[in-house]
């Protein structure tokens, strides 16, 4: 679990911020200084700063809208969202830059920095975050729905670290025009990055605000990640996390080493028939009594491909085991038949730092029920233990459930 305290920022002006820091369990890595946007230093701020501590890293949010007005932050950001932009439209870019700029420098003072700083922000911070980089030896930038779009090309163009900057299409404070303009100023700039979240508002990736936008939120965030973790470190090796994972699953069948892998509140969802579970003790009851201890025990996984990721890995494998005890995971309900099955499946596996933080797993449900006898294929385009076969094996044949449709054409 991250360490999170309220430090003060001295500015050159005399000014003092509250600042709220973040710090990972290992108790120091790379920086990522966090300016908020017109929302203030609110429950989304502080809880993306806990969610980046865990990935590694040491994070600082300072409340740059101390200055105008104090105890802004009322941990409600719907509650609060109106008198931090109240202040936002009094707010001075120049002193915001000098406020960032002294944030930076206390970050790099801390005991817990290791030798890299990147700066996130979103809204008007996303464009303060562009301008205190000009000035300052950043080693990556991240700007969400950043203000000012139609004058901030040229100050993204003269930045020489790597720049991602992720859009809303349907964003009212950013005309479509002043996106076009941004996309044809960058473009050829190769250390610029630019995505545009389809039919998603400005505050399309804070969870507190009717603008949320889950799919889209989860996109940024991993894209984000990726520039992190390449930038700045730290590097985790997801393959050998998730074997450790899957060894206690199916190897030494042992729960509280397979929870030990996983994050404090994980999820795990088998797509098919929706078991699983949310948060710790949910998931962990799961575990016992319906996923670790109840595979046949002659279950064993043939890998195909494994592709990593920043943030998460994908494993394609063949799933095999003898229908000899009911399976609750994958067959609930359903009595042992006694048939042996083999089915492609495929997993998708999301990372918190060193932590397995969620896993979305896929199979083809039709091929598992005609394999142990409980569906009939005749006439429907489903097939049984041919599906795992073909995977292994390309040359075997192709379009066999078209017929003789595949025929005439």
């Amino acid at each position: 679990m991250p360490k999170a305290e309220t430090i003060a920022v001295s500015c050159p002006d005399g000014q003092q911020l509250r600042a709220y820091l973040a710090q990972p369990a290992l108790g120091s890595g790379p920086c990522l200084l966090l300016v908020h946007g017109e929302q203030g230093l609110n429950e989304f701020m502080r809880e993306t700063a806990d969610g980046l501590a865990d990935e590694g890293y040491v994070c600082l949010v300072p409340d740059l809208f101390a200055r105008l007005n104090s105890g802004l932050d009322d941990g409600d950001s719907a509650a609060g969202a109106t008198r931090p932009r109240t202040s936002h439209k009094h707010f001075d870019d120049a002193l915001g830059v000098a406020h960032v700029t002294a944030s930076a420098a206390t970050l790099r003072g801390l005991p817990s920095y290791r030798g890299k700083l990147g700066f996130i922000g979103w809204d008007g911070g996303g464009r303060l975050a562009v301008l205190a980089a000009a000035g300052h030896a950043v080693d990556c930038v991240v700007s969400y729905a950043s203000t000012d779009l139609q004058h901030l090309g040229e100050k993204l163009v003269r930045l020489t670290c790597p720049v991602l900057v992720q859009l809303g299409e349907a964003d009212t404070h950013q005309p479509a025009a002043a996106r076009l303009a941004l996309t044809a100023a960058c473009a050829g700039q190769a250390h610029i990055e630019i995505h545009t979240y389809p039919a998603c508002g400005h505050n399309f990736s804070d969870r507190f605000h009717s603008d949320y936008n889950k799919p889209a939120a989860m996109m940024a965030y991993s894209r984000t990640i990726a520039l992190l973790r390449r930038e700045l470190g730290p590097i985790y090796d997801l393959s050998r996390l998730w074997d450790a994972h899957t060894f206690h699953e199916f190897g030494s069948r042992d729960v509280d080493a397979t929870m030990a892998t996983m994050v404090a509140q994980p999820y795990v969802n088998h797509i098919p028939t929706m078991t699983g579970g949310v948060g710790h003790e949910h998931l962990r009851r799961f575990y016992t009594n319906h996923f670790v201890n109840s595979n046949p025990p002659d279950t064993r996984l043939i890998p195909v491909s494994r592709t990593v990721g920043a943030d998460r890995l994908v494993d394609e494998m063949v799933f095999c085991f003898t229908h000899t005890c009911e399976i609750p995971w994958m067959l609930p309900g359903v009595a042992p038949t006694g048939r042996y099955v083999e089915i492609p499946l495929v997993a998708i596996v999301n990372f918190r730092g060193e932590k397995l933080y969620h896993e979305h797993i896929y199979w083809d449900q039709a091929s598992v029920l005609v394999q142990i006898g409980v569906l009939d294929p005749c006439g429907l385009p489903v097939a049984g233990i041919a599906t795992a076969k073909k995977l292994i094996d390309e040359t075997l044949p192709s379009n066999e459930l078209m017929g003789t449709a595949w025929e005439r054409r």
